[in-house]
């Protein structure tokens, strides 16, 4: 777990959320995605379960560095692969590139989370095959293996991209709504491969009975974003941090969903355990809605800088959305008696003083 206390309070007051959690009582979990900005963050709430709570949650992190895993998970005791640890409660690292099939004697899990995917601009533009490869063949060999062994539910990581360009003027997607979404660019890679990822688990739950739910995330940001993250708000993020000023690389008139990471997992870990089978759910926060402009302003608040404007580079443009208003409605998601804890100005503040405060740390 990151050592910070703010960080620590965030991952405690999630993990003390009103849920279900006997039913992951013994049971294996597979994350693909462990170390990313929400794999890690859920991993560190359930061990929090495993710690103050006895939950005995075995997680299986599935990922391709051991050296990534064991630096960002070594407080939690990871044990690799090839090693032995008897009791319930652990965490394992899993040596796995989701792009390669599982064996056939793999073991069982009882719930699958699939969160590995490329998941901003310059990756978009730079490894477009190994985005859509990513998610669709990562997704396939996932579900292969569920229609084997039949876990008793895959959760697929989805996105607000899927909805496209909102060429009708909604102003906030419900689940039943689509936008346009135009194929012929290199950027459609991502949303693409996204929309066809939730039609695979649709498939496999129809010819084979395998149960599944689908959390369509908002843009998602919080302290454990990763370094190579190029989205609008991680830059902005990191400059907040260092004390320089926030560069906008647009009017900033984009009208977009933000969660913090905490929400976005507490809306995970009530998908998993109340959502319905075979639903898909958006996860935003109606109190996190705003431009990239007023983004901007906010951080820039915080920092006490200044918001500049500066042209994309040629990579950056080609990994943008062209979607300029892209809310979600989060109603269905609000049913099953989920509520965002952290607002955005909250979210913020806490993502900047916890990477404050470990930046210092760095430089002692």
């Amino acid at each position: 777990m990151i050592e910070y206390e703010q960080y620590k309070s965030d991952v405690k007051t999630i993990a003390g959320l009103s849920l279900p959690w006997e039913k992951l009582r013994q049971k294996e979990l597979l994350i693909t995605g462990a170390t990313g900005l929400i794999g890690s963050f859920l991993i560190d709430v359930l061990m929090e379960r495993n710690t103050a709570y006895a939950n005995e949650i075995n997680i299986r992190a599935a990922g391709r560095s051991p050296e990534k895993a064991k630096s960002r998970f070594r407080d939690h005791g990871i044990v690799m692969e090839n090693e032995k640890a008897g009791d319930f409660g652990r965490l394992f690292f899993k040596q796995w590139d989701v792009t390669a099939p599982l064996p056939e004697n793999e073991m069982t899990y009882d719930y699958i989370i699939h969160g590995a995917s490329n998941t901003h601009p310059r990756a978009y533009a730079a490894d477009p095959v190994g985005t859509i490869t990513g998610n669709v063949t990562g997704l396939l060999n996932l579900m292969e293996h569920a229609r084997r062994r039949r876990p008793q539910r895959v959760l697929l990581m989805s996105s607000v991209e899927i909805y496209g360009e909102n060429v009708q003027a909604i102003p906030a997607f419900a689940e039943s709504d689509l936008g346009y979404i135009d194929c012929n660019t290199v950027r459609a890679g991502y949303p693409e491969s996204k929309r066809l990822s939730e039609s695979i688990c649709q498939a496999y739950a129809a010819q084979y009975g395998v149960e599944f739910v689908t959390g369509r995330f908002s843009r998602v940001y919080g302290p454990t974003m990763q370094e190579e993250d190029s989205k609008a708000l991680a830059q902005f993020i990191r400059n907040a941090v260092s004390g320089g000023n926030i560069v906008l690389k647009s009017e900033g008139k984009q009208l977009y969903s933000y969660t913090y990471v905490a929400d976005a997992v507490s809306a995970l870990l009530f998908l998993l355990l109340k959502g319905k089978a075979c639903e898909a759910y958006n996860i935003a926060d109606p109190l996190s809605d705003l431009t990239l402009k007023e983004l901007a302003g906010l951080l820039a608040d915080f920092s006490g800088t200044r918001v500049v404007c500066e042209l994309p580079d040629e990579q950056e443009r080609a990994g943008y959305s062209a979607a300029t208003h892209a809310v979600l409605d989060a109603a269905k998601l609000k049913s099953l008696g989920w509520h965002a804890m952290f607002p955005i100005e909250t979210g913020l503040a806490h993502t900047v003083e916890i990477l404050t405060e470990a930046a210092r740390e760095a430089q002692r």
